[in-house]
């Protein structure tokens, strides 16, 4: 079976601070949204050892993902959401590190082997930028340097369930395609959309929007450079 059903719709709020930062960095964004390890996945002809070295390096990301919330937690400044950070970095670490070690089982991979692999070159660049943002920043920088991980994954998934050459009948990537069109992990990056907004309001977020907008186009570079990673083009 191809895809190429019914699009699902944008997560974009119109006029958004999301909106306006995607459209300002549309070049890097697309290069990320659209690579060749992307698009390897969705017509089954990524090579699959690329594939493994990219499972095992975002395992290693999560846990700095996890650390980011720890830092939200920090610069937050009502409890509402301190607890919101917490909820996520617990989310991280107790469900999502555990769903990914299982995903990866299933592609001949061991957790305490990932765990004892060197972060490559792309997964250093990308986690140490957002943490940076987030200790040199507030909280609207760390959010707009984690926009790009959280909605983006979820715009890649619906562009491939979108593009006719897409194939998922015997696609060993469809498992993963689905993992990030499902409603549930589409929420995810709906409320990280809405949350962009909402601190945008209260932190200046206007008057900042050139700097914000170097954040969000440096994440998004950074994200491609992490596809290269996958690829082999980075050591």
């Amino acid at each position: 079976m191809h895809a190429a059903s019914q699009p699902l719709p944008d997560l974009a709020i119109p006029g958004g601070l999301f909106e306006r930062l995607r459209a300002d960095a549309r070049p890097s964004w697309d290069r990320y949204v659209r690579h060749p390890f992307v698009a390897g996945m969705g017509d089954g002809t990524l090579p699959q050892e690329c594939f493994r070295h990219y499972l095992i390096q975002d395992y290693l990301f999560l846990i700095h993902f996890a650390r980011a919330y720890a830092l939200a937690a920090f610069k937050a400044d009502t409890l509402a959401d301190m607890r919101a950070a917490a909820r996520s970095m617990t989310a991280i670490l107790d469900l999502e590190m555990g769903l990914h070690v299982k995903y990866c089982a299933g592609w001949g991979l061991d957790e305490a082997a990932m765990q004892a692999a060197a972060e490559a070159q792309g997964t250093l660049a990308y986690t140490r930028f957002v943490l940076e943002r987030g200790l040199a920043g507030d909280l609207l920088d760390l959010h707009v340097a984690l926009a790009p991980c959280i909605v983006g994954y979820a715009e890649i998934a619906a562009n491939l369930l979108a593009d006719p050459a897409t194939k998922l009948d015997g696609n060993p990537y469809a498992d993963w395609i689905a993992m990030y069109a499902d409603r549930e992990y589409r929420a995810v990056a709906a409320a990280q959309v809405a949350l962009l907004d909402r601190l945008s309001a209260t932190r200046g977020g206007e008057a900042r929007f050139k700097d914000l907008s170097r954040t969000f186009d440096a994440a998004s570079r950074l994200e491609a450079g992490f596809w290269d990673m996958g690829l082999g083009l980075l050591p």
